[in-house]
């Protein structure tokens, strides 16, 4: 024990903090699925352990957590336990990170992907729309169906916007290419998620996205012959010869730094929405399937959207209607990509109430 203290000690020290303030800190999370679903609770673990790597500090975790009323007492308690920072990590969480934080105003607060902050309560989340957008161009080069499947969890900004920069992207490349739909209401539901891409398959779907956090629409694909992307984090260890890559959410670096704030006076309340550029939305590895041409046209892609060349919701775009909604060169400002609420031309379906 003793050792472990001192090596928190040098730690917090090379960074510029108190070793008695890395002792003390304690640093909770809330997440919506367990740990091991490999995908969105797995990613932000691998952050909170991150912290503990860093800054020495002593971290706890609660997982599987229901959005709503289950969510404020987790939150209460964690507050209540002595915690200093504590991240709430899904959108579900937002109105009860706000309610529970009025309460303890000592306490400050992170809440990921939601939009209402206060004086202790910051927001944050990456502009997984970008990765998407090259997840849509390779999938458009690839479908032999022009029929790709999308499964989506709850229709909420965050899902429509990635629906529809990766719909767009296909398109662009694959102007007969289309979308179809299919919303399982959870985040993480293996049976649901597995399920959803049979029923894409058998609609002749022949490739498969997602935006749950399971592997089992991979593992589907796997199986009935098709192709598919990973969601949050590398997944080709469950779909070796099906996934051409995947989206990853990297959360490290804005943990350590957001503790590390806290720790040495610093923390205010931001609001953050980065991507590929800063490194919090990373890309994995190609599969094997992904051909030389379409892997250095995704790497094109990736490097104009660092250097600004190129924006996923940029003109002309249309809607689901056909009508144009976004004229050659504007492109969609973040206040309305954050309340994104419509498909774009390509989408079947309608988006549920």
């Amino acid at each position: 024990m003793l050792r472990k203290i001192l090596l928190s000690s040098i730690i917090a020290s090379s960074l510029g903090l108190s070793g008695v303030a890395a002792a003390e800190t304690k640093v909770g999370f809330v997440y919506v699925g367990p740990v091991g679903d490999h995908g969105w609770s797995y990613q932000h673990d691998q952050g909170r352990q991150a912290v503990e790597r860093a800054l020495g500090v002593k971290t706890t975790f609660v997982e599987s957590v229901a959005e709503g009323a289950d969510a404020e007492r987790v939150i209460r308690k964690l507050a209540s336990s002595g915690n200093d920072v504590i991240f709430t990590t899904s959108f579900g969480y937002m109105n009860p990170t706000i309610k529970v934080a009025k309460r303890f105003k000592k306490v400050k607060f992170e809440h990921a992907t939601g939009y209402k902050r206060a004086a202790n309560v910051s927001t944050y989340s990456a502009r997984f729309y970008e990765g998407r957008a090259i997840l849509g161009a390779i999938a458009g080069k690839m479908t032999k169906s022009n029929v790709v499947g999308y499964i989506g969890s709850f229709p909420i900004p965050e899902v429509i916007r990635g629906i529809d920069a990766f719909t767009l992207a296909l398109r662009k490349v694959n102007p007969k290419a289309t979308v179809k739909v299919v919303w399982v209401n959870s985040w993480f539901d293996p049976g649901k998620e597995g399920d959803a891409a049979k029923a894409l398959i058998d609609q002749g779907v022949d490739i498969i996205t997602q935006h749950t956090d399971s592997p089992a629409p991979l593992q589907v694909a796997e199986k009935r012959g098709v192709y598919a992307f990973g969601q949050a984090s590398d997944m080709a260890a469950f779909a070796p010869k099906s996934q051409l890559t995947s989206i990853i959410d990297n959360w490290s670096d804005y943990y350590i730094d957001r503790v590390k704030a806290a720790m040495d006076g610093s923390w205010k309340s931001t609001d953050t929405w980065d991507g590929i550029k800063s490194g919090m939305v990373e890309m994995a590895p190609y599969g094997d399937a992904v051909p030389q041409d379409v892997r250095d046209m995704a790497d094109k892609i990736k490097a104009s959207i660092v250097d600004g060349s190129f924006h996923p919701f940029q003109g002309p775009i249309k809607n689901q209607k056909g009508e144009l909604v976004v004229k050659a060169g504007e492109v969609i400002s973040d206040k309305d990509l954050s309340g994104l609420n419509w498909y774009v031309e390509g989408v079947e379906g309608s988006i549920p109430k």
